[in-house]
């Protein structure tokens, strides 16, 4: 190929690539949403049940009066949210981004609540 025929590809190149970096760095700056929580109710839940259907996920939040074996009284769900799953997978990278940085400050989170209550017991017995 001859410079002739190389010179006006160049500027279709470059054209069709400067409309590109601006859109690329306002994906880059974080977008600020207003939000009013001003009817927002809170509510406690150290339960959870997650359940749902091919196009969307049920999420059941309840209290657990007695969080250690299996309850004997039914467990009384008190919210229930019903989200998607693309908004349940931006929730589970939110809430996995929290909890590093909690794990990161205070060590990790131990779930299993029988290793939790278990070396607290094993101390109060050495301690008598």
């Amino acid at each position: 190929m001859t410079k002739d025929a190389e010179t006006p590809e160049a500027p279709a190149a470059e054209a069709a690539a400067a409309p590109a970096a601006p859109a690329a760095q306002a994906q880059s700056q974080p977008v600020q949403v207003q939000v009013t929580d001003e009817n927002a109710q809170a509510c406690y839940a150290n339960f959870c049940r997650v359940t749902g259907s091919p196009e969307e996920l049920i999420i059941d939040f309840g209290l657990n009066p007695q969080p250690i074996g299996v309850p004997k009284d039914p467990i009384n769900v008190n919210q229930r949210i019903i989200v998607n799953f693309f908004t349940a997978k931006r929730l589970l990278a939110a809430l996995q981004m929290s909890v590093a940085r909690h794990e990161a400050v205070f060590g990790v989170l131990e779930t299993d609540i029988n290793k939790r209550v278990r070396p607290a017991q094993q101390k109060q017995g050495e301690n008598k």
